[in-house]
Formats: structure tokens, C-alpha cells, sequence
């Protein structure tokens, strides 16, 4: 049987998924790593354990597949990784997006007057969040990285293009404009690194990669006797886009991973955010490279993880849909999972996590509840950002592994007051990436996608009186208090 593999290198863990040319899962494995936290706001991985993740998870699933026809990469965005141009050694831990170790840079630099210019030329805000300050703070705390950068003996990628480097032997360094136009210095406008936003973020353009569209043949890899084919990359949130055959103008998609991401495509038009959320390139596929506009939102799967593992509230992932309370009631307690940051519309970088509200008799369900609606709390914090700027969301489909829990799709249903659309496979993000791997090994165009697209869905559908404005407006109370705080 002919497959399609897909590397779905996410913030936790590593999953390979063998699809057959219709799409349907032939066979998967996944890995977690951890997460180092070296610092209040840093967060890190080691670059061996990251890779270890890929070589165990993608070997099982090649030796599984006897005929491969190509290979699609989606990846965590933003993410940052500076190794050496002759070993292919890091110099340093993995970067996580969710880091905020830069913020005082990025204060510096808007002071400086340079917000404008990196707004208008990325479509981006001047945020922790993205790789250009990562990229700055690894060469000026490294000793001797920015003197090996600049004598072109570095270089630096996305995830995307250091899993090419180190599974082609150093012959792939290249990435695509999906994740390139997430470092800050991309011009999604031209299409290309720009020289100025460079020199601001003090980036030698020695260090960057090929940038090339999504759906290219990005060159070979080579596991044992295999030699596999390249033919997709693509950034983890734009996957899902493709995933969920959001190819026209005005379609949405949400995905609950680690964190939360919604994007919706806007074509052609590059619209810039008034409300506090990014303008950012959708996918580039068959010629065409469309604008989109995407919410960001820090916390997500994170907030279960933490439940789970820190507060010990239960074993499984799975069990937090017993202590999750269908009508939504947490008997006042709020939560802000502010653990790195709150990310759009808001963007603050200090502020941490809290409860309140916590009484005598505050229970397990109730301080569950509250982190469940404070994720769902900022979906519509988002769009009510979307709304500012013109865009109305008529139905969401969500994605993820959140969305497998039907009381909290019920509950984002009931909170934001319209359907929610459910896929057949919440693996939108993988089966995106094996699309795009699809179409540069030229098995399927857009329109052959777009003719089969899935109506196996589950739709959620807002039941009355359910929601309480209330709460929401003592949590967005509670959330600005912290902000003022933290200002």
C-alpha cells in the first residue's frame, strides 16, 4: 500500500502517522518529552531528546510502510534552535515559543520606535513570542556565538529545519514561508528575509535557511536503507488549516493543543489586526499563498497537563471530563492560566497564573471548571477581537485534543452562542501535513480535496441560558487587575 508519512513534531510530543492516499490512518506512533523550565517564563527542550522522539517514532512507522511515496513535516512554530554549520551540534537548549525570557528586549525595541515597522513588515507584534529575540539572546549569551554567527559558522532554524538538517546529514537546510513568516524577520509582504528587520533584531543573515513554499521538494532523508522524499513543510497551526480544507477566504478552524490557535483564511487581503491578533501567511500550495488571521492563546492542553501532573486532580487526561461541570458553575472561582503570559488579544508577558474566588468550601470540580471556562473565556476574548476587525465567526470546527471531550465542546457551544463543529479526526494538524506532502508529490490538488471534503462531523449546538455574562465579566475583571498589576 502506498503511504503518505507525516511528522507531527509538536511542544510535548513527537507523532508519525502512515496515511494511505485517501487520507485514512495506516498506522501511527507518538512519543512525549519533557519540558525544562530553567527559569520563571523560560521554557527549553534538549535538542537530543526532541530528536530521539523523531527517530523513535518515525523508524517503527517506515519499517511498517514498505512503499513511501513522500514525507510532510509540520512542526511547533516560533520555536528556536542555533547548532553549529560543520557538526550539526546545538550550541544550545531549543527555545519553546512559549519562552518569555526576551520580554525586556522587546520593551527596549518598542521604545526605540521599531513596533511599527515590524508590525507592518511581518504582520507580527513585537512579542517574546517569536523567534527573532530567541535567536538574539542564544548569540549574546552564548560565549562566542554571535563571533561564530557572524563569521557564517552558525545557523538557525524553526523545528521544521532542524529535523531536515539532522535527518538529511546536514544536506536540507531550508524551511518553508508558513514557518519562516513566524520568526519576525520574514517579510510576508516580498516573500523574503528583510535586511532591515535583521539589523534590528542583530541577526547575521548567514544563520537563515532557504525559504521555499510549503508544498516543494524540500530534498531527501535517509533512514537505514530508505531514502524518502520531502515533498511538504509546513508550521503546525497552518497545518490544520489545510487539514481542515480551510482553502477559501472566510473559513475557520481552532486547534486545542498545548496551546489554542484560531485562524481564519483571509485570501489575498492582508488584513492587520487593530484588536491584538496576527496577520500571518496561511500555507503556500499550488501557487497560491493566502493571508490569514490567527488568535493566539498560550495555555491550553498545558492547563489539563498541569491539572494532571502538578495538582495530582487525576491520573489521565481522559478522567478531567468527570470533574468537568456540564453547566459550566465553578461556585465562583476564576482562573487565569497565565503560566508564561497571556498571548492575544491581550499580550502581556509577566503575568502568572492564578485562582480566585477559593472558599471553605471550593471543591476538585469547581477549581476544574474554572480552568476549563478561563481557556474558553479567551476563545471569546478573541472573538470579540475578531468582531473589531470586521470578521465574524458564523460556525467554528475545532480540532485537537481537547475537542475529543464533549462536555467542554458542548460548553464552548453554549459560551460563545453558536455551533461548533466537531471532525470525524480531531488529527487535523497531522493529516495537514500529509495534504501538503500530497500535493507536491502532485497525488491530489486542492479542488480533489475540496470535492471529498468530510461532513462526518459532530456539531455542538448552544443550548439557552446556559452561559452567565456574570461570570464572564468578573473573570475579564479578575484578568484585567492582573494586567494592571503586571503593566
Amino acid at each position: 500500500m502506498t503511504a503518505l508519512i507525516a511528522i507531527d513534531q509538536g511542544t510535548t510530543s513527537t507523532r508519525v502517522v502512515a496515511f494511505d492516499k485517501e487520507l485514512n490512518i495506516i498506522y501511527s506512533e507518538q512519543k512525549e518529552y519533557p519540558l525544562l523550565y530553567p527559569n520563571d517564563g523560560w521554557v527549553e527542550i534538549k535538542p537530543d531528546e526532541l530528536m530521539n522522539s523523531v527517530y523513535s517514532t518515525i523508524d517503527p512507522v517506515i519499517n511498517f510502510c514498505p512503499d513511501i511515496l513522500s514525507l510532510g513535516i509540520t512542526n511547533q512554530r516560533e520555536t528556536t534552535l542555533v547548532w553549529d554549520a560543520d557538526s550539526g551540534e546545538p550550541i544550545y537548549n531549543a527555545i519553546v515559543w512559549q519562552d518569555r525570557r526576551t520580554a525586556d528586549r522587546c520593551l527596549q525595541l518598542k521604545q526605540a520606535g521599531y513596533e511599527e515597522i515590524i508590525i507592518k513588515k511581518t504582520g507580527l507584534l513585537l512579542d517574546p513570542y517569536f523567534s527573532s529575540t530567541k535567536v538574539s539572546w542564544i548569540l549574546d549569551n552564548v560565549d562566542g556565538a554571535r563571533a561564530r554567527a557572524e563569521a557564517g559558522r552558525l545557523r538557525f532554524g524553526t523545528v521544521d529545519t532542524y529535523l531536515m538538517w539532522q535527518l538529511s546529514n546536514g544536506d536540507i537546510f531550508k524551511t518553508d514561508i508558513t514557518n519562516a513568516s513566524r520568526t519576525n524577520l520574514f517579510n510576508i509582504h516580498t516573500k523574503t528575509w528583510d535586511d532591515e528587520l535583521l539589523k534590528i533584531f542583530n541577526v547575521p543573515a548567514s544563520m537563515l535557511p532557504d525559504v521555499h513554499s510549503s508544498d516543494s521538494n524540500f530534498g531527501k532523508i535517509r533512514r537505514g536503507d530508505r531514502s524518502i522524499q520531502i515533498t511538504g513543510v509546513i508550521g503546525d497551526q497552518q497545518s490544520a488549516l489545510v487539514g481542515q480544507r480551510c482553502f477559501k477566504p472566510g473559513q475557520m478552524k481552532a486547534t486545542f493543543g498545548t496551546g489554542c490557535f484560531l485562524m481564519v483564511n483571509t485570501g489575498s487581503k492582508s488584513l492587520q489586526s487593530t484588536s491584538g491578533l496576527l496577520n500571518t501567511l496561511g500555507y503556500g500550495l499550488s501557487d497560491n499563498i493566502p493571508y490569514a488571521i490567527e488568535g493566539s492563546i498560550f495555555s491550553a492542553g498545558t492547563i489539563i497537563q498541569w491539572l494532571r501532573d502538578n495538582m495530582e486532580f487525576f491520573a489521565n487526561s481522559s478522567e478531567s471530563i468527570k470533574f468537568l461541570e456540564p453547566t459550566g458553575q465553578s461556585n465562583g472561582v476564576l482562573f487565569i492560566p497565565g503560566f508564561t503570559g497571556v498571548g492575544a488579544p491581550h499580550w502581556n508577558s509577566e503575568i502568572r497564573a492564578s485562582f480566585y474566588g477559593i472558599t471553605r468550601d471550593t471543591t476538585k470540580t469547581d477549581m476544574i471548571t474554572a480552568a476549563f471556562k478561563a481557556l474558553i473565556y479567551q476563545v471569546m476574548d478573541i472573538k470579540k477581537a475578531l468582531q473589531s476587525d470586521g470578521i465574524e465567526i458564523n460556525q467554528l470546527s475545532i480540532d485537537g485534543g481537547m475537542a475529543s471531550n464533549p462536555f467542554f465542546c458542548q460548553l464552548l457551544a453554549d459560551f460563545l452562542g453558536q455551533e461548533v463543529s466537531v471532525p470525524a479526526s480531531l488529527e487535523s494538524t497531522a493529516v495537514g501535513a500529509a495534504i501538503t506532502a500530497g500535493l507536491g508529490s502532485k497525488i491530489f490538488s486542492i479542488n480533489d480535496l475540496q470535492e471529498k471534503e468530510s461532513t462526518d462531523a459532530t456539531i455542538y449546538k448552544a443550548r439557552n441560558k446556559i452561559f452567565d455574562p456574570m461570570d464572564y465579566a468578573a473573570w475579564t475583571k479578575f484578568l484585567r487587575v492582573l494586567m494592571d498589576e503586571y503593566h
